[in-house]
């Protein structure tokens, strides 16, 4: 678990217990979360939103601002695991 501010407003970034990674890459998190902080105003309680980076993929957030401003990864997928619609198939994205 992680605490950091953005605009005086405190914030809680943890990580659900089926997230799996190293601690580099909690870090790499949190420091993504900063560079997008004014936007994180905008999401509503039970909202959830995704982060896209090379280095760990895509980043599954949910939002809670009741009790407190609670920020939890829920999940992290792989690119090997994304999928692209082509018409009226899938295939993978690489």
């Amino acid at each position: 678990m992680y605490r950091f501010s953005i605009n005086g407003e405190e914030w809680i970034l943890r990580f659900s217990p089926q997230v799996l990674i190293e601690a580099d890459e909690k870090q790499a998190i949190l420091m993504s979360l900063l560079h997008i902080g004014n936007d994180l105003a905008e999401f509503s309680h039970g909202n959830a939103f995704i982060m896209f980076t090379k280095k760990i993929g895509a980043i599954v957030f949910d939002v809670e601002r009741i009790p407190s401003f609670i920020l939890t990864v829920s999940n992290i997928i792989p690119e090997e695991n994304w999928y692209i619609q082509e018409k009226n198939s899938f295939k993978p994205l690489k």
